[in-house]
């Protein structure tokens, strides 16, 4: 049997991977690790509070580790910090560390490799199921879930807070993937079969991060708008 940990975001995607990961009897989930930013107390890349972090974590009923990295961390600090805790699982008896990943291969080649250099393997749940078949799957199964962070390069302000169903899905432009696994949005999942109760929450304020593109042409402004989770 498989003794693992899965890596927690908040959103759609990692409540699904958990989900299929409580359905399979070869795997014993240990604990969630969340990756949080050290300055604004927030999943990294959702935006979500710690505390609707502490509130999932609740219903869910599942051990947390928090993994602190510094508000825009570079690349060899975040593998210090990933690999670190790795290594402290590794130490206490795990093998197996579990995404939420759909179809980057880039990504998970490069989870893949920065596991297997402290002797850990990586599992997808989700690998290469259609999105647009999972989030059907996902809706049937009664999970409930609210866009909290959206790519302005992607969609407008009208979509910021907007609950994932079939209308969203339908008026969903064709260019965006309807999981957002190419980082047209992202997801706060308060409801579902794998929490205790539905999560309470309000919505709150908006806040915009910019974010600098540069082209062969010119520098233009893209960002990312953010929904506060109360």
């Amino acid at each position: 049997m498989k003794k693992a940990v899965l890596f927690w975001s908040g959103g759609k995607d990692s409540a699904m991977a958990l989900h299929k990961v409580q359905q399979d009897p070869g795997i014993e989930l240990i604990a969630i690790i969340t990756t949080l930013n050290e300055k604004y107390q927030r999943i990294s890349m959702h935006g979500i509070s710690e505390t609707i972090l502490d509130r999932q974590v609740v219903q869910l009923g599942i051990p947390i580790i928090k993994m602190w990295v510094p508000n825009e961390p570079d690349n060899n600090l975040y593998e210090e910090k990933f690999l670190k805790v790795c290594l402290n699982l590794k130490e206490k008896g795990i093998d197996t560390v579990i995404f939420g990943d759909i179809f980057l291969d880039d990504l998970r080649l490069y989870r893949e490799n920065l596991l297997d250099q402290i002797g850990l393997k990586a599992y997808f749940p989700l690998w290469k199921i259609r999105t647009k078949q999972l989030i059907k799957e996902f809706l049937e199964l009664g999970f409930r879930t609210i866009t909290c962070c959206i790519s302005l390069k992607s969609l407008d302000n009208s979509w910021i807070g907007r609950q994932i169903d079939e209308q969203f899905l339908k008026q969903l432009p064709e260019k965006v993937d309807p999981c957002g696994e190419n980082g047209e949005f992202h997801t706060f999942c308060y409801a579902g079969p794998i929490y205790r109760e539905a999560i309470p929450y309000q919505t709150g304020e908006l806040l915009y991060k910019p974010l600098m593109i540069k082209t062969k042409k010119m520098d233009h402004e893209d960002g990312f708008l953010f929904i506060d989770i109360l």
